[in-house]
């Protein structure tokens, strides 16, 4: 059985990963880690290992192409460039580690900003995604969502939290930079029809220009997922001021989805039973501790699992 959402809120605590959209198309291969991690070999980890009966349940197209592509946009470290110029990240491991089982080149592109996620699946450019994207109902009414990882939200400020911020009625007034298109930004809507002096929203396309507005005093604050800005308030990157994560805020806890089109079943079910393989043999926890991300582990792969989370 999958965690309970009561189970789910006490693992998010100590977890942290990054958002920060870089660019470019690349394939992923099966050895490229990130820096200053544990090196693991994915194609030494339990249960990732060419599968026949799994490869031969791929749609015919992919099969015959021999190619996966998967959309993202690459934030560290869920999915991000080295300084080598290598994919790394938790997602490129997955994707690699998915590639193997599926016996397919996984070609992962940059899409450029989160909002344009969901039509490059929609129009069928891309066959899924790996980008780490909130899970919600509204999301799985046009398309499916496999739940393969926890996450929450919280609050950034720049470093010291100057103003006092402590919660998302402390937003009331102020400016908070938020990615495009996201669940995010219409959690930062609806909290501010409920400010007498409503909240003024800054939306920016990218995950990385939304941090920078915060950084220089553009934004007051942001509001982003939980283990990510846990993760950036340790690693800084950009000018100006330092960025905060307030970890005391978890809201709107749930899942990460991979995005498949919704008659895409045949992919959608393939992916599910690669994960589960690679959950059952412990090749998912390896991969998810190496990233420092043990704590937003699921048990099991969940299909459309979003809760009603109220943005309003």
């Amino acid at each position: 059985m999958s965690c309970p959402m009561a189970t789910a809120r006490a693992l998010v605590v100590g977890a942290f990963f990054s958002l920060a959209a870089l660019a470019g198309s690349t394939s992923v291969s099966a050895n490229e880690t990130g820096p200053a991690t544990s090196e693991i070999d994915i194609t030494k980890l339990p249960g990732v290992v060419p599968t026949p009966g799994l490869a031969n349940a791929l749609p015919a197209a992919i099969k015959a192409s021999g190619v996966l592509r998967v959309a993202t946009d690459l934030t560290p470290p869920i999915s991000f460039h080295s300084e080598e110029g290598k994919l790394i990240g938790i997602d490129a491991d997955i994707a690699a580690a998915l590639g193997i089982i599926l016996q397919v080149n996984v070609q992962m592109t940059d899409v450029g900003a989160g909002a344009a996620i969901v039509p490059s699946i929609l129009s069928r450019r891309f066959d899924m995604t790996l980008s780490g994207i909130n899970d919600d109902p509204e999301l799985e009414k046009h398309l499916d969502v496999v739940d393969y990882m926890y996450d929450a939200t919280t609050i950034m400020t720049i470093s010291g939290n100057p103003l006092g911020i402590t919660s998302m009625d402390n937003l009331c007034g102020k400016v908070v930079a938020v990615p495009v298109g996201t669940f995010q930004e219409r959690l930062v809507e609806g909290a501010s029809k409920r400010c007498s002096t409503p909240i003024s929203i800054m939306a920016i396309p990218k995950m990385p220009d939304v941090l920078q507005a915060v950084r220089t005093g553009r934004a007051n604050a942001t509001v982003n997922g939980y283990a990510t800005s846990v993760y950036t308030t340790q690693h800084q990157t950009g000018n100006g001021k330092g960025l905060q994560a307030l970890p005391d805020v978890r809201l709107a806890v749930g899942y990460l989805g991979i995005l498949i089109a919704k008659d895409n079943t045949q992919l959608r079910d393939t992916v599910i039973a690669a994960l589960q393989q690679m959950l059952k043999s412990g090749a998912y926890d390896a991969i998810l501790r190496k990233w420092g991300l043990a704590p937003l582990a699921v048990n099991t792969v969940k299909l459309n699992g979003a809760q009603n989370i109220s943005v309003n």
